[in-house]
């Protein structure tokens, strides 16, 4: 979301779908206490529909809806937009939380949930995104525009955009720019896991080596580096991944 968005527009807008009533009340009421403006959906076609009509700064996802389940209405919502998605799931399989990171997903949390934890982890990763989940909040236009380039790419840390040697952009997911902002960031160092973990989801982030091996498969694929081997983002066994550029 632009500056000139989030001055428009002056409530954080959050779509929230999920079958237990019991979860959307407890979520509508405790947001709109604070501020925000909450839309609820009892299942993913509702929901598809209010992304229809509606504009949202985040969603937040229940994985097993009855029709159109939470994982396809996150690919649905990345196929169209770079909005902020966290998936909640029941089960807290790990089958669940590896296909959400690669369609996209910007977080997961396991039910039964806090809501206080929730709040906490819709502020970081609007945070980590870039905008505020304060009413009255504007982010500053930058001064210039700071480019890191790597072989024959180009990442704008200002636009949040990915450029090829064409100066044709990418789309990012907001995950898979952190990624890069962080490989990009210290490049010829091998960073671990956990220390990819720190520097994309901060350090309220879970311990699922996983989630960093999916997110790297899927910026590769945007980099036209997954083959057999890869030369831009190498892996080192053990150790973590590098960018050697």
């Amino acid at each position: 979301m632009s500056a000139a968005q989030l001055q428009t527009h002056q409530k954080l807008r959050v779509l929230t779908a999920d079958d237990d009533l019991a979860i959307r009340s407890v979520i509508e009421r405790h947001f709109t206490a604070r501020g925000f403006e909450v839309t609820t959906a009892e299942d993913g076609l509702v929901a598809l529909n209010a992304l229809k009509h509606e504009e949202f700064d985040l969603a937040v996802l229940d994985i097993n809806m009855p029709g159109l389940d939470g994982l396809s209405l996150c690919r649905h919502i990345r196929e169209k937009a770079d909005m902020p998605v966290i998936l909640l799931t029941a089960n807290g399989e790990e089958t669940d939380r590896i296909v959400g990171l690669e369609l996209g997903a910007d977080d997961y949390m396991c039910k039964p949930f806090s809501v206080r934890e929730l709040e906490a982890r819709i502020k970081s990763v609007m945070r980590r995104c870039g905008q505020s989940t304060t009413a009255t909040s504007t982010l500053p236009e930058p001064a210039n525009d700071e480019v890191r380039r790597f072989g024959a790419w180009s990442l704008n840390l200002s636009r949040r955009e990915l450029y090829d040697k064409d100066d044709n952009p990418v789309p990012l997911t907001g995950a898979e720019f952190r990624l890069l902002d962080a490989l990009t960031s210290k490049p010829n160092r091998v960073l671990s896991r956990d220390q990819l973990m720190n520097m994309t989801r901060g350090h309220d982030a879970m311990p699922f080596d996983r989630s960093i091996d999916v997110q790297i498969g899927r910026l590769r694929k945007k980099l036209g580096d997954s083959g057999k081997q890869p030369s831009l983002i190498k892996t080192f066994r053990g150790e973590g991944y590098v960018l050697t550029a």
